[in-house]
């Protein structure tokens, strides 16, 4: 992951709140050009783990779509917006049924807005869920997006999984993540008490630790083992119809090399982009510290050409 470097102002975010069907609500932040009077498409971004609109890469991709003719639309998993949740939930890896959700109401929002065209990109962890949402509905998909693009997601949760739990990353990332995700899973206990053992997750020392006392079993899983391998993108991807680009570095730290996509894996419809170099979310650009605009202009990019 990289620092944040812009020459042009923060972009403005108008915020959103959509019910959803279990009578909660997701909050969706909107980056879009002063009218133009010309109709602009819609990239959809699905944040990573513990990501927000405030995130770098939704930053970048924000500056990329005003320069380019593209509004951009963030929803915030559960408990990412800044305002806790009401259901006894949160969000994971694998939350194809929440991308539906939210597709099918950008989907009726871009036709009654006459936009030419819905797209849909997801970071890391939102990534791997729009995967498997592409996986899971194969011809369907059609009817909602143009194309789709995950942006250094670990497309196998497993290997992903026990990466980012070893050495340096264990360290390093894990506690950063584990900082945030302890307290919400807290205050997500006092909302809903006897949720979970709250000795067991305040003592979690990893990933591993943390989803099989919160994540696993508050959405439909045994275990952690059980959730990483039902979870991860990479068994549905045969099944993708719509034109999907997968693009991960193999220097990536939390991805393991040998865990990235072959095309024997992939349906004919997946397009896998998988350079040297980028680490994770970042492929900066220019003189030290490096700009991050690389990345989004070349998903955007190609992205774009599936508008019809």
């Amino acid at each position: 992951m990289w620092s944040r470097r812009y020459e042009d102002a923060a972009p403005t975010w108008r915020r959103e709140r959509w019910a959803t069907p279990d009578d909660d609500f997701v909050d969706v932040d909107f980056c879009e050009a002063a009218n133009t009077g010309l109709k602009r498409p819609l990239l959809v971004l699905f944040h990573g783990l513990e990501g927000s609109s405030a995130s770098h890469y939704s930053q970048a991709f924000a500056d990329w779509g005003l320069q380019n003719g593209c509004d951009i639309a963030i929803p915030h998993f559960r408990g990412c917006s800044g305002t806790l949740n009401f259901a006894p939930r949160a969000y994971h890896s694998g939350d194809y049924e929440e991308v539906d959700h939210l597709l099918c109401k950008f989907k009726q929002l871009a036709d009654a807005q006459k936009r030419p065209g819905l797209l849909a990109a997801g970071v890391s962890l939102g990534g791997n869920a729009l995967m498997r949402w592409a996986g899971e509905k194969g011809q369907s998909a059609k009817n909602m997006v143009n194309a789709v693009a995950s942006i250094c997601s670990p497309l196998d949760l497993t290997a992903s999984g026990h990466a980012i739990g070893q050495g340096f990353n264990r360290h390093v990332y894990t506690r950063m993540f584990l900082r945030s995700m302890k307290p919400k899973a807290m205050a997500k206990l006092k909302q809903h008490p006897g949720l979970f053992d709250a000795k067991k997750l305040l003592a979690a020392k990893d990933l591993y630790e943390f989803d099989d006392v919160f994540t696993a079993p508050l959405h439909g899983f045994k275990n952690t083992d059980d959730y990483w391998l039902r979870a991860s993108a990479l068994q549905q991807m045969g099944n993708i119809a719509i034109p999907a680009l997968a693009l991960n570095a193999k220097n990536d730290p939390f991805i393991p090399l040998s865990s990235l996509p072959s095309l024997e894996k992939v349906s004919a419809s997946v397009k896998l982009w998988q350079p040297a170099h980028g680490g994770h979310v970042g492929f900066p650009n220019g003189s030290l510290p490096g700009h991050l605009k690389a990345m989004p202009q070349a998903v955007g990019k190609w992205l774009l050409q599936h508008i019809h």
